[in-house]
């Protein structure tokens, strides 16, 4: 798929003082194989961008639970980033959340849902974030990164299970 498909585009909006992205991919694998790759956090730096040298510092294997800790680091325009998570929410195979406890966020808050569609698996993220310095920030510099971050992580995402079969694989808006 080419990066400029639209179908493969997050959106992100306002709401409540948040800013909220959503974004939607199907890919062409059973539920319970696409949570599968998800519960391992691993897969993560597969799905994230090489511009952020995204490194995953907790040890394998990671046993994915509610108060599960997950420390990362990165690199957001080369500044070293460090970032720890906690699964705040944990529904096999239908539904996870993790929550930034510390990192470059004031608030990160990023909910995976999955549910079966036709012979797939429809996988959604819908990520409530705010930044320090407000609208301002985000619409000069973190807007960008995030949707093209989740650009980048659907892209990977298809090509990673249109490798194991499957020739409808499609992206969406929600």
């Amino acid at each position: 798929m080419k990066e400029a498909d639209p179908r493969l585009r997050p959106q992100i909006t306002s709401e409540n003082g948040d800013f909220v992205l959503r974004a939607s991919v199907h890919v062409p694998r059973p539920l319970s194989e696409v949570f599968a790759f998800f519960s391992d956090a691993h897969n993560l730096e597969h799905l994230t961008p090489p511009m952020l040298k995204f490194v995953i510092l907790t040890h394998a294997p990671i046993e994915m639970h509610v108060g599960t800790k997950i420390d990362y680091r990165l690199k957001i325009h080369g500044v070293p980033v460090r970032w720890r998570s906690e699964i705040t929410h944990w529904e096999p195979p239908v539904r996870f959340e993790d929550t930034q406890l510390k990192g470059p966020y004031r608030k990160w808050v990023h909910e995976h849902r999955f549910a079966s569609e036709g012979e797939g698996t429809r996988m959604e993220d819908t990520v409530r974030y705010r930044v320090f310095g407000g609208k301002l920030v985000n619409r000069l510099f973190v807007r960008r990164d995030v949707l093209r971050i989740f650009a980048y992580r659907n892209r990977m995402l298809l090509s990673h299970f249109q490798k194991f079969g499957g020739a409808d694989a499609r992206g969406s808006l929600t």
